[in-house]
């Protein structure tokens, strides 16, 4: 098997750390398998790199930033290649452009256009264990780029899907993904697997793991996923296919985030385009708008309301200072919460938005707004209710069974 392994900064986190990465591929190796290793830069560099630059300047050359923030990956692959030498195996670190990564021309926030997979495919060939350096490449004029957060997680998925690989790990500082948060419901089981769009919508819905961008380059190019702990040997949880999951659990877990603050726009002029107009200026502002519901009065006035990121609420007040002509009054509620139920089993069973309902009302949660797509129902909800509907949730739809 050909199997491509991520450690982020915690897992690299210090020399002992690199260490202990390095017994874990040697295993690996051990157990007959090809293997290509993508790291991060050792945890904290990164901003310590953003700091000295931030010395001589406010807003860095992003050109320059790039070359300057590429160099922590490439120190962590040039010492995890050592130290395997040193334990007797073969290996090769390799920088994004001696891999083949190229991106296309976006400083700090570049995106993979294709990888030649020779250099590396070559060098698995001759016997050697590859190092990468993750979360960079070089674009068609050989200058240095990065990939934005999660630029390592993209890497690894990229190199996977390039050179066919049987499996990509993910190792993080968590043993995998949990139907709900461990700290907020101790009852809380590891999922064995997961669907790719099960995946997509818990990390957009605020579960850390991994990031959309991963799993979406994953679902595309067809590659299995795991992700597990780099601190101990518990098996992880596979994200793969919808039909490589025989069991589909109608649930599969349950998402929080409090990062949310709710707009309330009370008697709005009901015409033709408001809703364009109001949507269009906030996405030109780089407002991230999520749930959305609009309800229109007997008076010929229509109710808007939507939701975005609490760090988003002063843009969002700036854009609506254009509108306040055509709108009786504006509210903004800051201590809100999205609670979401997950679950690509939703598709073929009914009663389950039901089921939710009714368990937030028999603790007496009011649900202010409600949002449903084909895996996903989401409520906003009273923040201080958000741990207390997170757990009976969890235990209506029996998901620590």
């Amino acid at each position: 098997m050909l199997i491509v392994q991520k450690f982020g900064g915690t897992s690299v986190g210090d020399l002992e750390r690199i260490a202990n990465v390095a017994k874990r591929v040697a295993k690996t190796r051990d157990e007959g398998h090809d293997v290509i290793v993508v790291v991060s830069a050792m945890s904290g560099e990164t901003n310590k790199l953003i700091e000295y630059a931030h010395f001589f300047s406010k807003n860095p050359q992003r050109e320059a930033m790039d070359l300057l923030l590429s160099s922590g990956e490439r120190v962590t692959s040039a010492l995890l290649s050592i130290a395997l030498n040193e334990m007797g195996y073969k290996a090769v670190a390799m920088t994004g452009r001696q891999a083949g990564i190229v991106t296309d021309k976006r400083h700090t926030s570049a995106r993979i256009d294709h990888i030649n997979p020779k250099p590396m495919g070559d060098a698995v060939k001759e016997g050697n264990i590859v190092v990468v350096a993750g979360f960079q490449g070089i674009n068609e004029e050989g200058r240095v780029t990065t990939l934005g957060r999660g630029g390592s997680d993209l890497t690894a998925v990229a190199i996977a899907g390039a050179l066919k690989a049987d499996l990509c790990e993910i190792y993080t500082d968590v043993d995998g993904v949990y139907t709900t948060d461990p700290r907020i419901e101790p009852k809380a089981k590891k999922m064995d697997r997961i669907s790719y769009d099960e995946m997509l919508e818990l990390a957009s819905l605020g579960a850390k793991v991994l990031q959309n961008r991963s799993v979406e380059l994953a679902k595309k190019m067809g590659v299995n996923l795991v992700t597990r702990s780099s601190f101990n040997d518990n098996p992880g949880t596979l994200i793969t296919k919808e039909e490589n999951i025989m069991e589909k659990p109608l649930v599969s877990g349950i998402a929080l985030d409090k990062n949310q603050s709710r707009v309330s726009l009370k008697g709005v002029e009901d015409r033709p385009g408001i809703a364009s107009e109001i949507f269009n200026a906030l996405a030109e502002d780089a407002v991230n708008v999520d749930m959305i519901v609009q309800t229109i009065g007997a008076d010929g006035k229509t109710e808007i309301d939507f939701t975005v990121p609490q760090s988003e609420i002063e843009r969002v007040k700036g854009v609506m200072e254009r509108f306040k002509e055509s709108i009786e009054s504006i509210e903004y509620k800051d201590d809100v919460a999205k609670v979401s139920i997950v679950g690509v089993g939703m598709k073929s069973h009914s009663g389950v938005a039901a089921k939710a309902f009714t368990t937030m009302a028999k603790e007496n949660i009011n649900i202010e707004m409600i949002s449903t797509s084909e895996i996903k129902i989401s409520m906003v909800i009273d923040e201080k209710y958000a741990e207390l509907a997170v757990r009976a949730l969890h235990e209506a739809y029996e998901l620590d069974k």
